[in-house]
């Protein structure tokens, strides 16, 4: 019988997006900075298998980065993914 604990997710947190040109992004060195199209208060996306899921804010933990989370997206059924008929 599979468990929870058997089930992989890939998890994704988008702080911003921008558009560069390739030869921009070839010609950026160490310590190069990337301006992002946010602001530092503005949530970041949180991605669940590349599926949009929450939204959050940055946190730091010590000397460590976390997102926490503040707002859990809720999607009609229409538009979630198919469910298999299988054993649970």
């Amino acid at each position: 019988m599979a468990t929870f604990d058997d089930i992989s997710i890939d998890i994704s947190v988008v702080l911003g997006k921008t558009t560069m040109p390739v030869h921009q992004l070839l010609r950026m060195g160490r310590g190069a900075v990337i301006d992002l199209d946010v602001a530092e208060e503005d949530d970041v996306s949180i991605y669940a298998n590349k599926t949009l899921v929450a939204k959050g804010q940055v946190v730091l933990l010590g000397d460590k980065i976390g997102v926490s989370i503040t707002e859990v997206l809720l999607r009609a059924p229409e538009v979630r993914p198919m469910r298999t008929d299988g054993p649970l």
